[in-house]
């Protein structure tokens, strides 16, 4: 369980740099002011900053559900490997959630990742909770 909870923290990582990098090439351009970011508000700013600001959030949305079953899943010593498979398959769909927003930003293709990745969330718990029970 420790390596799909590491991919994930890389995937944030990954975000928080493209956001940073983001942010400081808009206040260079001059496109943004820095005084926007005291507060987030004041300028109307780049789509892509703002998919990049909103992406990062959202990695501390519904994951930190996945990050607390993993570290239940841990915690317990459990040896089952189904909630394993099903926290990579909740990773892979981050990743392509990622690639979709940040990328080409179809709407229904990421909802539908969104979603597959909340099903996939919410089978972990369940296959957590069947493994200890």
């Amino acid at each position: 369980m420790l390596y799909p909870m590491f991919m994930l923290v890389l995937l944030s990582t990954v975000v928080l740099v493209i956001t940073a990098r983001a942010r400081l090439g808009a206040v260079r351009e001059g496109t943004v002011p820095l005084s926007y970011f005291a507060l987030m508000s004041g300028a109307e700013v780049p789509e892509f900053i703002a998919k990049t600001t909103r992406h990062f959030s959202n990695l501390f949305e519904v994951p930190v559900l996945f990050y607390a079953g993993a570290v239940t899943y841990l915690a317990l010593d459990l040896s089952n490997t189904l909630p394993i498979s099903i926290a990579w398959a909740f990773v892979a769909t981050r990743v392509l959630h990622t690639f979709i927003h940040l990328g080409y930003n179809n709407v229904l293709h990421r909802s539908f990742m969104f979603g597959i990745g909340n099903i996939c969330m919410l089978a972990m718990w369940i296959s957590i909770v069947w493994a200890a029970g």
